[in-house]
């Protein structure tokens, strides 16, 4: 949802896969300084329009890309504000997994899942398009103190508002992260002691793993209907 830290995690990932040159990166960090954004320069790799650069949030959808170990990734980075989610339902419905990124923080959380929530919004718009693989990224957990309990409790919630939407929580891969620090995001954080990693079962197996990427690279490509009748979606029309 709004600030969940979507685009900071999403630019920090492309920042460490080498999706961004260093120079890129100080060049934004200046720019969101002078404006008071500080935390926000890795936001802004991904956030090129000027008017969300001034809001800080992100409006229209973008496309960057970065390798993995196994995967060319491109990341369809959608907005969580609620004004545009036209834009967001265009970005999730041309993805083959869905990475949700949830606020960690105290009461963020809480007010992300509940009923008029936007994290039960996305995830529910993500399963109602065919977003069929799902990430879970539990995000900000430097702001609290990277407690077991706050991550167990966050899992058990959030399995519980997935599994009723329509995901089987046991395929799902739950990541603790801070998308500012860079924890766990490509090497495993030494701020957690007590995880010990995430695990997912399909139909391929069992799969384990540590980081984000790892997760990222535990997807399992879909089935590409290629002999079958071309459908085209429309995006939008130009008079």
């Amino acid at each position: 949802h709004v600030d969940s830290g979507k685009s900071t995690t999403t630019g920090h990932l492309i920042y460490k896969c080498g999706g961004i040159d260093k120079r890129t990166i100080e060049k934004f960090e200046k720019e969101a300084a002078e404006l008071g954004k500080g935390s926000f320069k890795y936001a802004w790799v991904l956030d090129k329009l000027k008017a969300e650069r001034e809001r800080g949030i992100t409006i229209d959808i973008a496309l960057w890309k970065f390798e993995t170990p196994k995967y060319y990734v491109t990341v369809i980075d959608a907005p969580g504000h609620r004004d545009f989610i036209k834009n967001m339902i265009t970005g999730t419905s041309q993805a083959d997994c869905a990475i949700l990124i949830i606020a960690g923080g105290v009461g963020e959380f809480e007010a992300g899942i509940s009923k008029d929530g936007q994290t039960r919004e996305h995830a529910l718009l993500a399963f109602t398009l065919g977003v069929k693989q799902l990430i879970v990224a539990i995000n900000k957990m430097d702001s609290v103190k990277w407690s077991e309990d706050r991550f167990n409790e966050i899992v058990k919630e959030t399995s519980n508002f997935i599994k009723k939407v329509g995901y089987n929580p046991k395929t799902v891969a739950f990541v603790p992260i801070s998308g500012w620090n860079g924890d766990n995001m490509i090497e495993p954080s030494t701020n957690c002691p007590w995880y010990k990693g995430w695990q997912k079962e399909t139909k391929a197996g069992v799969f384990k793993g540590k980081t984000l990427l790892e997760a990222i690279d535990a997807i399992e490509p879909p089935v590409r209907p290629s002999d079958k009748p071309l459908r085209l979606p429309l995006q939008d029309v130009y008079k």
